[in-house]
């Protein structure tokens, strides 16, 4: 009899030691940027918060999922513009997850499959645009691609934040092409100011003449002015050329002196 008791004691203590290595086997801990989802049988149930929560092994498994926002790069590639213009372009795509049962359940590898779209989606998008418009509204074509990938992968559970083009690169010929554009657009400009300096500076010397002709004596005063600013260098040579009037005036007073 004392056998038996003691047969059924170990293998009661033997029972609980058991299911208490399962509990602690079955203890798991999400952080705040986690999510669990719980499969019964195979069979999704629920999805468990940040904390600590118990999964019954064998019976159930929990796959946690990262909340946080990720970001996926989108390889170089080489684009052909609407105007047949090839360029190289690469990408950046920022997402979350705001379903985790749909992003386990609906897709198998979210990452790869939001990468492999939003290539698919800049080809279309940049496929249907002019070199021009690539290289200088990156802000709008990022926005149109976004809008596409965000449209397909709503049903993943999954939301994209943004997308942004990082870089675009152009053949070497188109390079030189748009330099030497750059360029005579440059000297274009430069003999537009100056034309409209030269034509700025002509109309004022043109009211400048009117003004002392139109004032007695203004232009005498003037010269006086000029003669003496060239005066104040000993090394110049000064040439005085003499208006007829003022000879005229001056012969008449020698010859009224004799």
């Amino acid at each position: 009899m004392d056998s038996l008791l003691t047969f059924g004691s170990c293998a009661f203590v033997g029972i609980l030691l058991v299911v208490l290595v399962l509990i602690l086997r079955g203890i798991r801990l999400l952080y705040e940027y986690e999510r669990g989802v719980i499969f019964t049988l195979g069979k999704y149930t629920s999805t468990r918060k940040p904390g600590l929560t118990i999964v019954i092994p064998v019976y159930q498994k929990m796959q946690k999922v990262d909340m946080r926002i990720k970001t996926a790069e989108v390889p170089r590639q080489e684009v052909m513009t609407r105007d047949n213009i090839p360029m190289l372009v690469n990408a950046v795509v920022y997402f979350k997850v705001v379903q985790p049962a749909a992003a386990i359940i609906k897709i198998e590898d979210y990452v790869f499959a939001i990468r492999q779209y939003t290539q698919a989606a800049l080809r279309d998008v940049i496929g249907n645009s002019e070199m021009d418009a690539v290289l200088t509204e990156r802000e709008h074509i990022a926005q149109s691609i976004k809008e596409i990938v965000d449209s397909e992968t709503e049903g993943w559970g999954i939301d994209v934040e943004s997308i942004k083009i990082q870089e675009v690169e152009l053949p070497a010929e188109m390079k030189r092409a748009m330099a030497q554009q750059a360029e005579a657009e440059r000297e274009r400009r430069a003999v537009v100011i100056t034309a409209q300096g030269e034509l700025e500076a002509s109309k004022n010397l043109q009211e400048a003449a009117e003004n002392l002709a139109s004032t007695p004596g203004a232009m005498h005063l003037r010269t006086l002015q000029t003669i003496r600013a060239i005066a104040a260098d000993p090394s110049e040579k000064i040439v005085l050329f003499i208006p007829s009037d003022l000879g005229n005036v001056a012969k008449s007073l020698i010859d009224g002196q004799k």
